[in-house]
């Protein structure tokens, strides 16, 4: 069994794939040729902001906003300890400091509730990350955002195509950001991200940064990095977009199953999702919590079940990062129990059932 399966999706779109990467080998304009501009309007359509700067990761389009607020050393941002990386890492390479706000308990994003405690005058950007597909609640954060003067930066590499209160994620802050990192939902077969913003002047700043901060040719108007998405990746990514809300639908589709499933498991300690009421997922992961996690994981292993775990060890715990030792005991405790099941658009009812018999034979072990 396969915890993500990319290869029927590639059978259901091969035909599609290859008749426009040939068309870019006839043309041969592999560095932003025609197909990323059109990638950027499609994507820019599809969450309803005016502006799509497509880029070469979901890494650097992180890098890339702060970089276009000006965050540098000194600077803190705020974000959660609950996340991959990326997140954190970007704060670090501007010199910058990420400063952690513990997470909620059901739905693993930052807790709103603390982030108004978390700032100080060396503050310049609130960054949430949208775990799992779910995305934080932007109704109680950008009010806070909006009474310090802060911007807010989305991480949304896990939840493009999520909703919140009917508005696309990557279009509830002032710059959205994703991956089209392949195990995402709408992923590539490489590395490329997205920045999103209704801003003019953000988007102007954004685009000058992914091209070495050049504004016209061998101009350089400020510091930039190499951040373009290549053009195969962009046309790719066309063909996938094209069948991407469909997927969406078949995910969620696919949640509902294990949730029905899960829950015919009478009296065993098993925690599902929480989505809020106001919120459409992506489910880029399923994730449940339960007790002896690593135990369960590795009974479901022996019987060709593959799980996996986002994220063991804390980011403030990363040996890279040298955090001061605060304690966040939502989020450690879920370093402790999370563990994520197969997921993907095309997992077929009888694979779950597979799934959740394993789950719940090592849960009761």
């Amino acid at each position: 069994m396969k915890f993500i399966d990319l290869q029927t999706q590639q059978q259901r779109i091969r035909k599609d794939i290859e008749s426009r990467m040939l068309a870019v080998l006839d043309h041969g304009q592999y560095i932003l040729g025609p197909e990323v501009k059109a990638l950027e309007v499609s994507l820019a359509d599809y969450v309803g902001v005016k502006h799509c700067i497509a880029v070469s990761s979901g890494t650097d389009a992180l890098l890339i906003a702060l970089m276009a607020y000006g965050v540098r050393a000194g600077d803190e941002v705020i974000t959660t300890p609950f996340s991959f990386i990326a997140t954190a890492e970007v704060i670090a390479l501007l010199g910058a400091v990420p400063v952690f706000v513990d997470i909620e308990a059901d739905s693993y994003n930052i807790n709103p509730d603390l982030i108004e405690a978390a700032i100080t005058p060396q503050t310049k950007a609130i960054m949430p990350v949208n775990l799992y597909g779910q995305c934080a609640d932007y109704d109680r954060i950008l009010p806070i955002a909006k009474r310090h003067n802060i911007p807010v930066i989305e991480d949304a590499a896990q939840s493009f195509g999520a909703t919140w209160n009917g508005k696309k994620s990557c279009g509830l802050t002032d710059i959205g950001c994703t991956s089209f990192f392949p195990s995402k939902p709408l992923g590539g077969y490489g590395d490329g991200g997205a920045c999103f913003t209704n801003d003019d002047e953000l988007a102007t700043v954004m685009r000058q940064i992914s091209v070495h901060g050049q504004d016209r040719r061998y101009h350089h108007a400020r510091v930039g990095i190499n951040g373009r998405i290549d053009t195969l990746q962009a046309t790719i990514l066309q063909s996938k977009l094209a069948i991407f809300e469909d997927e969406v639908k078949l995910r969620m589709e696919v949640a509902s199953r294990y949730e029905q499933l899960l829950g015919d498991i009478a009296g065993q300690p098993i925690m599902s999702p929480s989505i809020h009421v106001d919120a459409r997922s992506v489910y880029a992961q399923y994730t449940v919590r339960i007790k002896h996690r690593d135990s369960v994981q590795a009974q479901m292993s022996d019987q060709g079940i593959p799980t996996a775990v986002h994220y063991p060890i804390l980011l403030p715990d990363q040996p890279a990062l040298k955090c001061e030792k605060v304690d966040f005991p939502v989020a450690e405790e879920a370093t402790k129990s999370v563990m994520s099941l197969p997921m993907h658009p095309y997992l077929m009812q009888e694979d779950q059932c597979k799934v959740v018999s394993a789950l719940a034979e090592a849960v009761k072990e």
